[in-house]
This record gives structure tokens, sequence and C-alpha cells, in this order.
């Protein structure tokens, strides 16, 4: 049977990673699962309850990335004036301190919302994402800003509220609530790029902090009145990490490719934001950094979409993915040739938009194809760990380079890395032409688990699936044309046995 499709479902799917990383670190957060979770398929609408907490959440993630990404563009510019001798190593370490803090804390987070709670857990990394915001707004010095960032960046809950999504939703629609989440944050990405430079004009960047932690208040108050308490919290192995897989994960040599190239996008976004501003501030005031910005994105995301679809829909997943390494490799090169003209450059920005898109809504669906069906979650965990780190890094590290070599090298290692890349993407397998899907299953007891896993993967169109009693539900990765009759049938016919108290 062919599973149903829904013509808007990879556009929805761009709009996950659109967003989480819309030209920023998706995002910081792990929303790459839902970029390539389960085909929208179901018709069947959402519950109030669902909706309620999928808008909810998506809200308190828009909150909490406005100040994030719209200190962006206008916290270099600010930096090289403050006292005390700031310099461009310490303005990237600014830029990049709370990527080192995610890459750090984001997994154990997770695994103590499982054990303390998802909201409690919730709660602590916006107080101290807030409490992070207020010390970088009185903050009289670059050292200041570089704690407040720091803190800013222990609170991270982006792995508590994806679990708590997942607690909160079905399974067959949980890709929708992750794709609604992620739309939200791309919403929020284009809009805070935009707004930076006009909130700097207005209220400075002190200002810009100190809103950002007061969205962050108003953030925990969604939590507190806007989404509802679930009645069970459990471990879903498509949406959080567990700890005994990772090993497995790291081990995994394909998977390596794909984490090298998210610590590479990243490292060189965030090296893009220690010069590029001061480069634009050269010719255009800085609030009119907005004109380039703004129109950049648009157009990099309008161009990316059909790529997306190709890639996606038609089986071209290689190619595309080939090809915007390549495309990296040359807007980073660009931008090296044409640090200190104006036009150049912002042709160099806007080829790097596009190809940084096209990595964004790529690499997960990579990730997913990839990693076996019950370790998705882990392997993501592991993949934003390695984009975390990439932000810091690439902050670091670009700020380094631009103060002691200047301002083009930063592009230059940043070119050195995507080649690599690239050697690494034309030497990958194509990637299987595969989707996740998750099924509601009833059965308890492990031995008649393993028999329906094996059942369920000699299917039509079935390449892989794993049944996980805790959890209440089987994983599988099917063709585009796969026996879902089957698979529901064969579940029902196992729990009814088992219900019956049938042999095994």
């Amino acid at each position: 049977m062919k599973a149903g499709k829904n013509k808007y479902g990879s556009l929805l799917i761009y709009g996950t990673r659109f967003g989480l990383c819309q030209g920023l670190y998706l995002s910081y957060l792990p929303f790459s699962f839902a970029m390539t979770a389960t085909n929208y398929n179901s018709m069947e609408r959402m519950s109030p309850v669902e909706m309620r907490a999928t808008v909810s959440l998506a809200l308190v993630f828009a909150l909490r990335m406005f100040g994030m990404f719209s200190i962006l563009p206008v916290l270099a510019l600010y930096a090289r004036d403050l006292p005390g001798g700031s310099t461009p190593f310490l303005i990237g370490v600014a830029l990049g301190i709370d990527g080192l803090a995610q890459a750090l804390l984001q997994i154990p987070f997770g695994l103590l919302s499982d054990r303390y709670g998802r909201k409690r857990m919730i709660y602590i990394g916006l107080a101290l994402f807030a409490l992070g915001s207020f010390i970088a707004a009185g903050a009289q010095d670059i050292h200041t800003i570089i704690l407040g960032r720091l803190v800013q960046g222990t609170g991270a809950v982006a792995a508590a509220i994806i679990a708590l999504t997942a607690d909160l939703t079905r399974e067959q629609h949980r890709a929708k609530g992750m794709a609604m989440i992620g739309m939200s944050i791309g919403v929020t990405f284009g809009a805070s790029l935009a707004l930076g430079p006009a909130l700097n004009h207005l209220i400075g960047v002190p200002g810009i902090f100190a809103l950002t932690g007061v969205l962050a208040l108003a953030a925990m108050a969604v939590i507190r009145w806007g989404v509802p308490t679930p009645q069970i919290s459990r471990v879903h192995a498509d949406a959080q990490t567990i700890p005994g897989q990772i090993g497995a994960v790291l081990a995994n040599t394909e998977l390596q490719r794909l984490n090298f190239g998210i610590f590479s996008l990243h490292a060189a976004m965030r090296g893009l934001f220690v010069v590029v501003p001061l480069a634009l501030a050269v010719t255009l005031p800085v609030d009119r950094h907005w004109q380039v910005y703004l129109p950049i994105m648009l157009v990099s995301f309008l161009a990316a979409v059909p790529a997306i679809v190709l890639a996606e829909r038609h089986g071209r997943m290689k190619l595309i993915f080939s090809s915007a390494v390549a495309l990296l490799c040359l807007a980073t090169l660009l931008m090296a040739m044409f640090i200190e003209h104006f036009n150049g450059l912002v042709v160099a920005l806007l080829l790097f938009f596009l190809a940084f898109n096209l990595l964004e809504a790529t690499l997960p669906s990579l990730v997913s194809k990839i990693a076996p069906a019950n370790s998705k979650g882990t392997a993501l965990g592991v993949y934003n760990s390695c984009q975390f780190m990439g932000l810091f890094l690439g902050g670091a590290f670009g700020g380094l380079l631009a103060q002691h070599v200047g301002q083009a090298a930063v592009f230059i290692f940043a070119t050195g890395l995507a080649l690599i890349w690239l050697l690494l993407a034309l030497s990958m397998p194509a990637p299987p032409a595969v989707r996740t899907r998750l099924l509601p299953v009833a059965v308890c007891d492990v031995a008649r688990a393993q028999r329906l896993s094996a059942a369920l993967a000699g299917l039509q169109g079935v390449v892989e699936a794993i049944v996980i009693p805790d959890e209440g539900v089987a994983y599988l990765k099917v063709q585009t044309i796969w026996d879902e009759i089957g698979a529901n049938n064969l579940i029902n016919e196992e729990q009814g046995r088992e219900n019956n108290g049938g042999s095994q």
C-alpha cells in the first residue's frame, strides 16, 4: 500500500529545519528528527490538548530564540567599542561560548528531565537563560558579556522541551508537532535577524540582552499556564538520547561524516558573525544591515525549497547534499576574496545561506536514514552536540584568526573544513530512500515484541523494524510503497494474542 502523502509535506519538513537553523543553529534544538520523522499521512486531526501543547511549546522556543538570534548581527559591532580591551578573539568567544555550554549540557538536561520532571528542568533552564541575559545586559566589559553568554548557554532546555512535546503528542502526530515548532523558529529567526539592527538602534545591545531575559521569563509563564502537564513521562527513542546507545552511535562511520559536517557548517556560520557585521558596517550603517540580511534569507529560503523537494521526494539526496557542500566551499572562498568589497560580499552571503539552508534540511534527514530505527534520538543528540561545539570553536577560533592573521583567514579556514567535508560527502554511499514510521503497539511481553519485530521486518517495503514494549511503539523504516495495512494487521493480531493469553 502506498503511504498517503500530503503535497505540502516537504514544505513542512523543510520548515522545521529552516527554523532551527535557518542560517543559525537550528537552532539550538534537536529538531532534526522532526524533519524526517514520518510522512504526513494521518488525516486525523491533532486533539485539543496536542494542539495546545504544540502551539505553547512553539511559543516558548520563539520567545527563547528571539534574543539569541537578534544579538548575532550586532554583538561584534558593540563589543569592539567596549572599554577594557575587546579583541577579535574575545568577541569570538563571546559569540560562541553559549555553544560550548549547550554542547556539554543539552544531553544531561534531557536525561535529568526523565528523572526530575520535564517542566521542572525547563523552569531551571529558562531561569538560567534569563539570569545570563541580565548579566550580559549589565556588562561594562567583554569579560562580563562572556560570562553572561556562558550562563545563557547553561539553560540548555531544548532536549527537555522536545521530550515534553513527545510526551504530549501521539506517535502519529509527533512529526506534525515538531514541524510546527520548527517553523515557528524559522519565522523567529528571519524576524530577529532583520530586527536585531533596528533594536540595536532603539535600545542598544544591553537593551536586547535585557529584552531576552524578559522574554525568557515570559516563556516560563507559558510553560506554567499554557503547556499541559503530561500524565506519564517516558523515554522516547526517536526524540531522546539513550546513554547506552552513545558508544555505538559514535562508532558509526557514516554518522561520523555527518557529525563532522554539522560541526564544520556551524563553525563557518559563527565565524561569519565575528567578521561580516564589521565588514558591512564599512559601507552600510548598522541600523540598515537588515536590508542585507532579510532579502538574503528570503531568497535563499525560496531557492532552497525546490532542491529539498527534489532530494526528498525524487531520491536525489546525495546529489543535492554534495552540491550544497560544494556551494558552501565556493561561498566561503568568495567571502575570503571579497571581505572588503560590499557587493561581492553580499553575493557571497547569499550563496552561503543558500548552501546553509540546503544542508540544514538534508543533514538531519541523512542522520535519520542512516541511524538504526531505535537509535535516532541518540544519533541526533550526538549530532546536535557536534553542532553546538562547532558554534563555540567557530566563534573562538574565528576570532583568533581575525586577530592574528586577518578577516579573510576566517573564511579560508572555513573553506578548508568545507573541502574536507566535500571529500567525505562524495565518498559516502547513496543514502537509502526510506522514512521513519511510528506505530502504537500495546505489547508488553519481550518475546512477543521480538516476534512482532521480525514479522514487521518481513513485510513489503519495510527495511527495518523494532518494537519497544516499554515505549509501546514500533519503529519502522519504510520505503515509499510499503504494506501499511499488513503492519497494522500484524500489530492487532499480536495484541489480541497477548490480551487473550495465547501461546507464544
